[in-house]
């Protein structure tokens, strides 16, 4: 009698994150499965990654999967993280949208701290327009998160000077939550950058830093494709610090006006146009 194969744990794993979200856990991530399943583990009483997806196999829990994708992505964030950046798109958007709204999507916005930031810089500029944000994530947990705007001593020390801090959020012992005024200016809801299409309407600035780099190249390409159908003409993408369009894709190049951000290009204002 032939003995059942039992399945590879982390290689179901890493493939269900994938087939999820489009990420790939690559090798040099690998270590990431037994830190971030760890607590999911001892929680279901099991001891290892095999029994996990034994139970997932099984099929008697439908939000398992949900649950072990949430622990898998990689939801570091940060206030203002890379100062750089923000410097940049404060002047931008001044520039861009001096004589109505300016609309900003926030793709891969994990736990909310990013698009607080935006709106923390843009509601304190002098020549800044009325705005709105959208922040989108592929996961529903730190979704939850960022609507809550509620964060540690720990995180909102990360990034955020105490001139901000006092300004922009209201002790709740022993956390600090958003104040209702900043939060009135984001919206938040669920979208997988590589299967879902962008948030209605277009954008005059679209921020997706450090998701791409998680992605297959096929996986990068259509998300350029969807980032470049979102913006308005003359509109900005915001990459990360260890990311580019150069060699990913035909839709974006680097901005002659703002340097560090990229623009779409000629051809694919014609193809939108179209």
């Amino acid at each position: 009698m032939t003995a059942a194969v039992r399945p590879n744990g982390p290689a179901v794993l890493s493939a269900l994150l994938e087939a999820r979200t489009g990420q790939q856990l690559s090798d040099d991530r690998a270590w990431r499965m037994d830190t971030s399943l760890g607590p999911l583990l001892r929680e279901l009483g099991l001891g290892t990654l095999d029994q996990l997806v034994q139970r997932l196999l099984a099929g008697a829990d439908p939000s398992l999967g949900d649950r072990i994708v949430d622990r898998l992505l990689n939801q570091e964030s940060s206030f203002f993280r890379d100062a750089a950046a923000f410097d940049l798109i404060g002047g931008a958007l001044a520039d861009l949208c001096s004589d109505r709204r300016a609309r900003i999507w926030s793709a891969g916005c994990s736990t909310g701290q990013e698009p607080l930031s935006l709106a923390m810089l843009v509601a304190e500029r002098a020549d800044a327009p009325a705005f709105e944000i959208v922040a989108t994530d592929v996961s529903e947990g730190a979704l939850a998160r960022a609507r809550a705007g509620r964060y540690t001593q720990f995180e909102i020390q990360r990034g955020l000077p105490i001139r901000r801090m006092i300004r922009w959020f209201d002790a709740a012992d022993p956390d600090w939550v958003a104040k209702p005024e900043l939060m009135r200016a984001l919206s938040f809801r669920r979208a997988n950058l590589v299967a879902d299409e962008p948030p209605p309407g277009r954008f005059d600035l679209v921020m997706c830093r450090n998701v791409l780099l998680y992605l297959t190249p096929a996986g990068r390409a259509a998300v350029f494709d969807r980032l470049a159908r979102a913006l308005r003409p003359g509109g900005l993408l915001v990459l990360g610090a260890g990311e580019t369009v150069i060699g990913q894709t035909h839709a974006f190049a680097p901005s002659a006006r703002f340097r560090g951000l990229y623009e779409t290009t000629a051809s694919q204002r014609s193809d939108v146009a179209a």
